[in-house]
């Protein structure tokens, strides 16, 4: 009876020993699964898989090598020199200037003159802003004007011209002064501009008021026109009329 009852207790012990060995089943069969879940970076990563920057560096590839910046000194000297051939009437006029000082030397090389081709060289006062070949006075010889622009902030303007006479050779243009007469020079301060209108020659500048700034004149804007005639020694420019507008 003693043995029956000690049998019985030592079983039931091994039974109760095991069964605290075995883990519970979850409740939740989703918790079966030992795999953490996915973050949101591990989600996208797989969505959007990264490039292969080899590969993407091979399809970016320019086909044309890039040239190099030039730098501002370069830039400068590359694209303000003046070098232009005017022609009419048979003579043509080659105008080359350096246009990197305040002052600047001019050539002139005519071609088609009967008698004298000479190279001119001539000292600008400041750079060449433009240059037109025209007949003013319709004598079936034509005319060089070549426009210079002054260094600094008010950019006045001068003019370098000739004259091919009779088609032979060349005489200098004389334009007077502007400073030279009082009323036509009131209010001017530069940043004057010539140009050819028809058969006169244009010079046309704003006005400035008492006070006014040079970068900001208040006033209206006056034009000269010159008709070409000829002098005792040379070709004069001549005012043939003013306005203002």
């Amino acid at each position: 009876m003693k043995n029956t009852l000690l049998s019985t207790i030592l079983t039931t012990t091994s039974l109760a020993l095991l069964s605290s060995c075995t883990p519970p089943k979850a409740d939740n069969p989703a918790a079966e699964n030992t795999a953490s879940p996915k973050t949101e970076h591990q989600k996208h990563a797989a969505e959007y898989p990264k490039t292969d920057k080899s590969d993407k560096a091979e399809g970016t590839k320019p086909e044309k090598p890039i040239e190099a910046v030039k730098k501002p000194e370069e830039k400068a000297a590359a694209t303000s020199a003046f070098n232009k051939t005017l022609e009419l009437q048979g003579i043509s006029f080659h105008i080359q200037c350096p246009n990197n000082s305040s002052l600047n030397q001019v050539t002139i090389t005519p071609k088609g003159l009967k008698e004298v081709n000479e190279v001119i060289t001539v000292e600008a006062d400041g750079t060449i802003t433009g240059a037109e070949i025209a007949d003013l006075n319709n004598d079936g010889s034509p005319e060089l004007y070549i426009y210079i622009g002054s260094a600094g902030s008010g950019g006045y303007a001068s003019l370098i011209a000739y004259s091919a006479n009779q088609l032979k050779s060349l005489s200098p243009i004389h334009l007077p002064e502007l400073t030279a007469d009082k009323k036509l020079s009131a209010g001017y301060m530069g940043h004057d501009e010539f140009t050819v209108i028809e058969n006169v020659l244009a010079r046309r500048f704003p006005l400035y008021k008492k006070g006014d700034s040079n970068a900001q004149p208040t006033g209206k804007t006056r034009q000269i026109q010159y008709q070409l005639k000829a002098g005792e020694a040379s070709w004069q420019l001549v005012v043939d009329k003013t306005s203002e507008f």
